[in-house]
């Protein structure tokens, strides 16, 4: 089977998306060596590290029509390709259903939370209009959801067949394991908490803010910030112990997890919660948000609030910095929950849907 995967969000350079395209692109060439894959979009895709031989990329169009890319130039190339089937992994399949397709919809934040202008997503105009009609139109045959809580959301909010919406889990990446901190000659860095994600509003860092400066008057413990700043989010004013780092590579980031007091990721919504999962498979404790996804992704392996209480996040926060050892149990659990899950499953997952959506 020759398969197209929307190769797009890999233009952005972190972020949930991006991850789940790559990860899964790479997975399912792994898993499937008789399938070939394309990762196609209108957009110049970075070039690929290490691939798999049977995982490309195909050329930008060129022409008019190719660039009319969702109506004529996505089937086009397909059919350059000879693409048995097309995966949108952000929202969107082909205009025209010259061969199946799949959709992913990785949450509902694109029409959760609409005030006006200070949206949960900005920039998902063409997102909240196009993504409804395909699905009512049926031109997605089947749809993949990160977790079942999702999956409850899109049927009730979209009246899909529930014989049509699979939940396919993802997982971290190997890269994310334990690291031993190194035992360095001068006075140790300041114990931290760590929130690791895209600095926007649905991740409540102004909260977490608020309720580390409550635990730092009685503990003296920094709080760090690692992730892309949205353009829709103002950056937090500089304040002694608080660390913005900006985006941060997936190579440090390891070292940073297994370093933290916690890693702390109290977001108002989630479709999934991968930096959760991140945290867990190198034997971090979590502090996380009550969300129904994270809950269900961490399987009780982390300590949860609510999301709107920031007294109580400061409580699980001072607990944490005031006796680190208690929590060598949460740790172990953790990383026991966190083995449940792997791309080779995501993938192995994912091709059962390839599977469903061409005998339909």
């Amino acid at each position: 089977m020759t398969i197209a995967l929307d190769g797009t969000p890999l233009t952005v350079s972190t972020g949930g998306v991006a991850r789940y395209t790559s990860e899964l692109a790479r997975a399912l060439a792994a898993e499937f060596p008789e399938d070939r894959y394309w990762l196609l979009s209108d957009q110049i895709l970075p070039s690929p590290v290490s691939f798999p031989s049977n995982l490309q990329m195909g050329s930008q169009p060129q022409t008019t029509a190719q660039r009319k890319w969702w109506l004529f130039g996505i089937n086009r190339e397909m059919s350059r390709r000879g693409v048995d089937l097309f995966h949108g992994t952000d929202f969107s399949v082909p205009y025209l259903p010259q061969r199946p397709s799949v959709m992913t919809v990785h949450d509902i934040s694109p029409w959760a939370h609409r005030r006006g202008r200070d949206d949960w997503q900005p920039d998902a105009g063409r997102v909240r209009r196009r993504t409804p009609v395909l699905l009512r139109l049926g031109l997605a045959r089947m749809v993949i959801t990160p977790s079942e809580a999702v999956r409850r959301e899109v049927i009730a909010r979209f009246r899909l067949r529930p014989d049509r919406i699979v939940a396919v889990p993802l997982a971290a990446s190997g890269v994310f394991r334990r690291v031993e901190q190194p035992r360095l000659e001068q006075p140790p860095a300041k114990p931290y908490f760590l929130f690791v994600g895209t600095l926007e509003p649905r991740k409540n860092i102004g909260r977490l803010i608020e309720a580390w400066r409550e635990v730092r008057t009685s503990h003296e413990v920094d709080l760090v910030l690692a992730g892309r700043l949205r353009s829709d989010f103002p950056a937090p004013a500089a304040e002694p112990g608080l660390r913005v780092l900006g985006a941060v590579p997936d190579a440090e980031l390891p070292l940073l997890y297994s370093g933290a007091l916690a890693c702390v990721y109290p977001s108002l919504y989630e479709g999934f919660g991968l930096p959760v999962l991140e945290a867990m498979q190198c034997g971090a404790v979590v502090v996380t948000s009550r969300d129904p996804a994270i809950v269900e992704v961490s399987g009780g392996a982390a300590t949860s609030v609510d999301a709107t209480d920031t007294r109580a996040l400061a409580e699980a926060l001072a607990a944490v910095a005031g006796a680190p050892d208690n929590f060598a149990d949460l740790r172990e659990r953790a990383l026991a929950r966190a083995a449940q899950f792997s791309w080779q499953r995501t993938a192995r997952r994912t091709r059962e849907v390839y599977e469903a959506a061409l005998a339909l």
